[in-house]
């Protein structure tokens, strides 16, 4: 093995290896365990996100791999039709065309084109995190078969009165001019105004006082609202009042909606540009005041550019002065009439939260469209069921509570968007307005009867992106076809997702193969937590915070993280803070981590919260956890290769250690086995590192180089065999050097699914060496438990002789002795117990502690002045005398008490300080109480090893 521990040189290596051989496909035989990976979107590129489901996906993947399961891990990409629609726009702009230079078949030609040469970046960027997906059975949510069961699902809803055509309110992006999904609108406050407008009583008797944030939107109200317990309005129900600027009179209504404590308690109602007065109006719009009124009173006032629209009906709504403006431009308009008319009362400051389109930024315009619906109640239904009878199971189970607040109270779901890249609608129109839907044009001519030259225009919208993914867990495994990959691996084993799309992605899916496979798509839900920067914030291109997980792997030198952080910003004018920012946190840039260390920092991260912080440190300290494996592997094979490890079937005897080890081994695949079944990746990472870090290396690489050096005759390691002969010798040294293997082998495949490059890197060296064959440690069984393998007497006796060492090298510490000089160790107060493992384990004591002695004194003599260390009862005692400089020491002891009496005062200044308590965020406060807390007792420690000192 080489020398140093170098990732790049095995990394893309091994993943090109075990991608040629097939090892990723799943084996025939077995139970079926498959993961849907959730499909990323053909544009994109791997986010921390991304990075870290994937690593968890993988990990699950590669255990149930090696537990001999038939294990698909389906691979696959969203066509995302806005997104690519965007992209692809954009480089025809820049060669000064837009779509409709080139026309709808034209343009889609020009996206498959882009998606050929530009689409696969992620799947790249999984390849690197290690994912070892079925790449041979990739799918595309735009491929011949998807698009297959897309309209074989859309036909048979329709056919079932299931999927409806009808006018409601949208979430309307101006500039993409296209219906969005809620999840596509970012809500964040904003610095706004509140308008407070006078609506004359048409009585003459008065006026109300209407406030609102949006005042351009009067021109399509219907109504206003007052609370029906409000004891200041109550006696107006049932009057008008004229709406100013328009002409139009309209109702005072009472609905539970209004909140009597905002504003003036007076709400316009704008049914057609506001989602809770669209449902205000639902509940009064069979009232004659407002069916009286134009279009019922659902007025649109907007066209789909957000400007205001002509009167192109047979009422005469919208004054001629605001015709043609932008909705902004109408305020603005809107707001000098009002006030001069007299009937503005005041403007103020407000917050508001506004919604912007995340791919445009632009104010989204709630807008009344006509859209293709899903009736989703007779869906929903079943689904709840699934997940109340624990068909379905969420992990951690809080999470239900979320999905079923939402499916108990579910909107039907629009699922037309108006752009050209997606599945087309399957529906067809004539001139009369008659809908024919059916698998082509040519199918509903025959189905109808109607002649070849009868006129029949296909519906322009697509479907909304996350119809096709609803059918996801079926659509890739070749439904509607009965494939043999159905039949084996539906329903899939375990859903990995964030808990930003249960609503979106994962209710759908449950209610999609219900209904068309009587089956739910997945046995459990595991919800991981949103990935934040160190200081918990979220990672966005606004805060400079965001990582690229390739940039982790593989480093990036400041210059060049400078610039991808600043470049492409909406918000340009944050670029010099963001620069001044990275340059102060990343003075050299992000070294290379390689992608074990991040993979195991995300499963470090992987416990059961909704927020995972990430820190850089953390994989730094993983970074340095390969190198301690490496290392801890070329020790084992100096001492291995080339040697009888127990494979030449002469006897093996074991030592304590090694007996130790091989429990402590069992312990932990347990631990690992027990963690990764119930999704706890943090308390499986903390098991391997522990026990690698803290035990193996750090203890029975140690206790092992003992055991290969030592006579048994001269130096009793091994109490059970103390006859020293050649044989003896070579008998325990055999067992020591398979145990080494063994356990390091079995390490290796416990840690594989987490860290799967180097793990296959040393196993390659190290599996040869105990006689298993095999051509990659992907395929090898996980370890399982031997219950008879544990040694709890072996456990109990090499904690006591760790507490024993640690007692003796903390006083080493303490005193400022040197390691390498030897003591001389008195004991006292032991029990025959701890007489006995002094006997047995003399040498490891010896060697380890670095004792020149160890002498029993008995409960009445007498020891001189010593440095104590407890063992349970036993005292080990470490005389004083002559081992230390004394006034040296005090001096050293001195200089450090005096550096902690100066520092005190300034933190309980501070403490005690009402501005900086008052004022401080609570962490900084606490870290601030912790630090104190450190100082005094140090100086406690420090002043009672001065006294220790000085009485020598």
């Amino acid at each position: 093995m080489e020398k140093t521990y170098a990732p790049h040189s095995i990394e893309q290596r091994w993943y090109q290896t075990w991608e040629e051989k097939g090892y990723f496909a799943p084996k025939q035989e077995g139970e079926s365990y498959c993961i849907m990976i959730p499909p990323p979107n053909v544009t994109g590129s791997l986010h921390m996100g991304h990075a870290f489901q994937d690593t968890i996906m993988d990990a699950l993947i590669r255990y149930h791999r090696m537990k001999g399961c038939s294990t698909l891990w389906q691979a696959g990409t969203d066509h995302a039709g806005i997104a690519t629609q965007m992209v692809v726009e954009r480089l025809i702009n820049a060669e000064n065309k837009t779509r409709h230079d080139y026309g709808r078949e034209k343009f889609i030609e020009k996206i498959w084109e882009w998606k050929e040469q530009s689409g696969g970046t992620i799947t790249r960027q999984l390849r690197r995190m290690g994912s070892s997906l079925d790449w041979t059975r990739e799918r595309f949510t735009m491929d011949e078969g998807m698009s297959d069961a897309v309209q074989e699902v859309f036909i048979r809803l329709y056919e079932e009165g299931l999927i409806y055509r009808g006018k409601r309110l949208v979430n309307w992006d101006p500039v993409l001019h296209t219906a969005v999904s809620d999840l596509e609108v970012l809500s964040e406050e904003e610095n706004g105004s509140m308008w407070h407008m006078r609506y004359p009583l048409s009585n003459g008797t008065g006026h109300l006082i209407v406030a609102t944030t949006r005042p351009e939107t009067l021109l399509g109200d219907a109504a206003v609202a007052i609370h029906p317990n409000d004891e200041r309005y109550k006696h107006l129900l049932g009057e008008f009042v004229e709406l100013p600027l328009t002409g139009r009179r309209i109702p005072i209504i009472a609905d539970d909606y209004v909140d009597p404590e905002f504003g003036t308690g007076c709400v316009k109602i704008t049914p057609a540009h506001d989602f809770n007065d669209y449902a205000v109006w639902m509940r009064h719009r069979d009232t004659s005041a407002i069916r009286d009124l134009p279009h019922g009173g659902l007025i649109n006032i907007f066209t789909v550019d957000a400007t205001v629209r002509a009167n192109d009906d047979e009422y005469t709504l919208i004054p001629e002065q605001y015709i043609g403006l932008e909705r902004f431009a109408a305020r603005k308009q809107i707001v000098a009439d009002l006030d001069a008319q007299g009937l503005l009362e005041k403007i103020v400051d407000h917050k508001l939260m506004v919604p912007r389109g995340d791919r445009t930024g632009t104010v989204i315009e709630p807008l009344l469209t006509d859209q293709w619906y899903v009736r989703v109640e007779p869906l929903a239904k079943p689904a709840i069921e699934a997940v109340e009878t624990g068909a379905i199971k969420f992990v951690p189970d809080n999470w239900k509570n979320t999905y079923f607040d939402w499916m108990r109270n579910i909107q039907d779901w629009c699922i037309s968007r108006q752009i050209w890249w997606g599945h087309r609608i399957p529906a067809w129109y004539d001139a009369e307005g008659n809908i024919y839907v059916g698998r082509s044009e040519q199918a509903i001519r025959e189905q109808h009867n109607l002649a070849a030259d009868y006129p029949l225009k296909q519906d322009e919208d697509v479907l909304d992106t996350w119809f096709s993914s609803a059918l996801w867990p079926f659509s890739t495994l070749g439904w509607p076809e009965n494939t043999p990959e159905l039949a084996k691996h539906y329903p899939t084993s375990v859903l990995v997702t964030g808990f930003d799309i249960i609503f979106f992605w994962v209710a759908r899916m449950i209610m999609m193969g219900l209904k068309f496979q009587g089956e739910v798509p997945f046995k459990e839900v595991y919800i991981h937590g949103l990935v934040r920067d160190a200081e918990g914030q979220k990672m966005s291109k606004s805060k400079g915070n965001v990582l690229d997980p390739i940039d982790l792997i593989d480093g990036i030198d400041l210059e060049a993280l400078v610039e991808k952080r600043i470049s492409g910003m909406m918000q340009p004018h944050l670029a010099k803070k963001i620069e001044q920012a990275t340059r102060k946190q990343f003075p050299d840039g992000i070294p290379s981590f390689g992608t074990d260390a991040l993979r195991f920092t995300f499963a470090s991260l992987a416990s059961t919260g909704r927020d995972i912080r990430f820190d850089l440190a953390r994989t730094e300290g993983y970074r340095n956890f390969c190198n301690k494996l490496w290392n801890a592997a070329r020790y084992v094979l100096m001492n291995t290769e080339g040697q009888d490890n127990g494979l030449s079937g002469e006897p093996c005897t074991y030592s304590l250690a090694d007996r130790w080890i091989m429990s402590r081994l069992n312990q932990v695949t347990a631990a690992t086995r027990s963690a990764i079944d119930s999704y706890r990746f943090d308390l499986a990472a903390q098991a391997i590192y522990e026990f690698t870090w803290n035990e193996y290396c750090d203890w029975y690489l140690e206790l092992a180089k003992i055991s290969l050096q030592s006579d048994i005759a001269k130096d009793g390691v091994y109490a059970e065999n103390p006859s020293g002969t050649d044989a003896a010798n070579a008998a325990h040294q055999r067992g020591t050097r398979k145990t080494l293997v063994t356990v390091l082998e079995s390490l290796l495949r416990l840690t594989h699914p987490l860290m799967p490059f180097i793990t296959e890197e040393i196993w390659q060296r190290v599996a040869p060496l105990i006689g298993i064959p095999g051509e990659t440690i992907m395929l090898q069984a996980y370890p399982e438990v031997d219950e008879a393998l544990i040694d709890n007497a072996a456990i109990s006796e090499i904690d006591w002789l760790m507490s024993f060492i640690l007692g003796v090298r903390r006083i080493r510490g303490e005193m400022n002795i040197a390691p390498g000089k030897p003591l001389q160790v008195l004991l006292q107060n032991g029990t025959g117990l701890d007489q006995t493992r002094i006997d047995n384990n003399l040498n490891y004591l010896q060697k380890l502690g670095r004792l020149e002695s160890i002498t029993w004194l008995s409960a009445e003599e007498q020891a001189p002045e010593s440095a104590i260390a407890l063992v349970g009862e036993m005292k080990i005692l470490i005389p004083m005398a002559g081992l230390i400089d004394k006034e040296a020491e005090l001096a050293r002891l001195d200089k450090e008490i005096q550096k902690i009496i100066k520092e005190m005062p300034r933190i309980e200044g501070k403490l005690s300080n009402p501005g900086f308590v008052d004022k401080a965020p609570a962490d900084v406060i606490d870290k601030e109480k912790a630090k104190l807390a450190d100082l005094r007792s140090s100086l406690n420690n420090l002043e009672q090893q001065q006294q220790k000192i000085q009485a020598l």
